[in-house]
């Protein structure tokens, strides 16, 4: 496929100041997307922005992307991410996150022949990825992010699973389902006076700690589940589990 002629097609479409082979463009006032050729010319390499378009950012992005394309996937075929991305000033992006076709399915409505030679790019931080997630695990990790917000502050990987004796809320996945920060800290405040309740919390290196109830909270490292319990108040219990979500 002749990636440059499908792409100099586009509605509104501009070169993209600051990077050879690459070009922006706007379907609509509220979004603005950007692509650039691989090093080898066989894919597109794209971002876009909803209402948070930045063009120094996108060009930087999309250089990092395009030096720097193997080793993001090297780790995760479906999605990739590698620190050491140097963002414009007043941006604390960390890394760059690479989306295959099979993850974001991009074009397959209005140009399905070209999707499969598109990897999404897109800012992000080295705490939002661990590397070992699944096609299924990725398709959620991709819709949870919304990268497309290049506003957003970061949120960290996450996988929990929980089981409340007080409310009788409990996960239903088999084992610890990915969620987000917030949901981990509304479920350890509401084990109090749930007698025997517990949640468990693992970070992007599968490091994994277990809460109990047992009239305090009580916290182990549980990698190997034979962690030693201590006691913890809630307030630095929070600040500790958030704290390993961003290591």
């Amino acid at each position: 496929m002749d990636i440059r002629s499908v792409v100099t097609e586009f509605r509104n479409v501009t070169p993209l100041e600051g990077l050879t082979d690459a070009w922006s463009w706007s379907p609509t006032p509220r979004v603005t997307f950007a692509g650039a050729l691989s090093a080898d010319g066989k894919r597109l390499l794209q971002l876009s922005g909803r209402n948070s378009y930045d063009r120094e950012l996108a060009t930087a992005t999309l250089l990092f992307a395009r030096e720097h394309e193997d080793e993001i996937f090297v780790r995760n075929p479906f999605l990739g991410a590698l620190e050491g991305f140097e963002p414009p000033a007043g941006r604390s992006f960390d890394a760059v996150v690479g989306i295959a076709p099979e993850v974001h399915e991009f074009y397959r409505v209005e140009k399905p022949e070209l999707t499969a030679h598109v990897r999404l790019a897109f800012p992000a931080y080295s705490c939002e990825f661990s590397g070992a997630e699944t096609l299924e695990e990725a398709i959620t990790r991709y819709r949870m992010l919304r990268l497309n917000n290049l506003d957003r502050g970061p949120l960290p990987f996450l996988k929990m699973r929980y089981a409340n004796t007080r409310t009788r809320g409990r996960s239903t996945n088999p084992g610890r389902g990915l969620t987000e920060p917030q949901r981990l800290e509304e479920e350890l405040r509401e084990m109090e006076g749930g007698a025997g309740s517990i949640v468990e919390f693992e970070n992007r290196h599968g490091h994994v700690w277990r809460v109990m109830w047992d009239g305090v909270w009580l916290v182990a490292e549980w990698d190997t589940q034979d962690g030693v319990p201590r006691e913890i108040g809630i307030e630095e219990l929070v600040d500790f589990a958030l704290a390993r979500l961003r290591d």
